[in-house]
């Protein structure tokens, strides 16, 4: 019987459960639209919405977390890579794979911190 050992992490840049809300805009559109942040990479976002947006679609996003007892936010450019449906509990939505296009340096700074802090996605939950 073989031991089963965790699947190894083969990204160059890791992804980190983060589970927080964002803001995000279609580039060009006049509204701004809810989402929540599965996972992320020094590279991108792993995202969650209602909204049915198109593969290629540019989005600016702001992304919301607490800093003490304040809340901050990291802001970045991303292109949809790819997308399926959600299905979670009893909501519905989309699933979206996000690429990086553009940060400034102080958000990708502010970024590398987030991800530092967090746990990486396959140890949701910190050993004792």
């Amino acid at each position: 019987m073989d031991k089963e050992t965790p699947r190894e992490e083969r990204r160059k840049y890791p992804r980190v459960f983060l589970d927080l809300p964002l803001e995000y805009r279609v580039m060009d559109a006049p509204y701004a639209h809810a989402g929540l942040v599965v996972n992320a990479s020094e590279m991108g976002l792993l995202i969650n919405s209602v909204k049915d947006i198109l593969i290629g679609s540019k989005l600016n996003i702001a992304v919301l977390f607490p800093k003490g007892f304040e809340l901050t936010n990291f802001e970045v450019s991303a292109e949809i890579i790819w997308k399926d449906h959600h299905w979670e509990e009893n909501s519905e939505g989309y699933r979206y794979g996000l690429k990086f296009i553009e940060i400034l340096e102080e958000d990708r700074r502010k970024l590398k911190q987030l991800l530092s802090s967090r746990y990486p996605s396959g140890e949701l939950f910190p050993r004792s």
